[in-house]
């Protein structure tokens, strides 16, 4: 018998033939077996344990959705605060001053101007 991977998720596919088959089961009245892993109690009581945890999961992604999403705009909030703050900074205190380079800020007397690139004209 082929060991089964149970670390990855099943394909809906599956889950859904899976489901068919269990509801056609339910549809002979003459099924009996002696393994208990096939008996129409046990694939009840999975069928539903299925089925609560999936609920359980669907709830929780959402609760994590909305702890994301509120993260997330906390984070912004907490970005454009600190924008705001160094443009306080530097207009209370200047662009070249320690306390703009304190808070982040590169000195204006310290940024590399920019090089002319000399034009190479082409001869004919």
């Amino acid at each position: 018998m082929l060991i089964q991977n149970t670390t990855n998720r099943l394909r809906p596919q599956i889950i859904s033939k899976d489901i068919d088959s269990f509801h056609g089961l339910q549809t002979i009245k003459t099924y009996e077996t002696t393994r208990a892993d096939a008996s129409v109690e046990n694939l009840q009581q999975a069928y539903q344990a299925m089925l609560t945890f999936q609920q359980a999961e669907t709830e929780k992604l959402a609760v994590y959705r909305a702890a994301a999403d509120t993260a997330r705009l906390a984070e912004w909030e907490f970005h454009n605060a600190v924008l705001a703050m160094k443009e306080v900074v530097r207009g209370q205190y200047g662009s070249d001053s320690d306390q703009a380079q304190a808070v982040g800020l590169k000195k204006k007397s310290e940024r590399k101007r920019p090089n002319r690139k000399k034009s190479v004209d082409t001869a004919s």
